[in-house]
């Protein structure tokens, strides 16, 4: 393993690249910097990716947002809204192949629960960056608020 340090991160960027939906942009985290960055996955410079693949201790690729955890995550959250009307309606829609923007559109009548529902994903989010950090033994110096 290597050095095990602690750097600064730039937390909200780290967040916005753990919910990158898109497989065609890819991002990394330096270890030596701790800036994250991006780049299309059809990036057409033969230079970086060699200074990418020379130095994978340096440069780690960030995740993408994975929508199965994200279904989960919607589950849990329908399974704790105590109004059966909104339960039923969100369950339709649930069921659908992209759930988020009609759920924000249903959930924007009732803000309290629209306020659980971020808090949840927040947390999710906070609870992978974390496990993902810990796994590539990065501690970075200034924890999220």
């Amino acid at each position: 393993m290597g050095v095990m340090r602690d750097m600064e991160i730039v937390w909200d960027d780290l967040l916005d690249a753990f919910e990158n939906p898109d497989p065609e942009m890819i991002y990394f985290l330096d270890r030596q910097t701790g800036e994250v960055f991006y780049v299309p996955a059809d990036y057409e410079d033969d230079a970086f990716w060699d200074e990418i693949d020379a130095d994978q201790e340096r440069y780690l690729t960030i995740p993408y947002f994975d929508y199965d955890q994200e279904r989960q995550l919607l589950h849990e959250f329908i399974k704790g809204v105590a109004n059966e009307k909104l339960k039923t309606v969100l369950n339709r829609a649930f069921i659908g192949k992209s759930p988020y923007g009609r759920l924000d559109e249903i959930l924007s009548f009732y803000p309290e629960e629209l306020e659980r529902l971020a808090s949840i994903k927040e947390q999710l989010l906070a609870t992978r960056v974390g496990q993902w950090l810990e796994e590539h033994d990065i501690y970075p110096s200034a924890e999220p608020l």
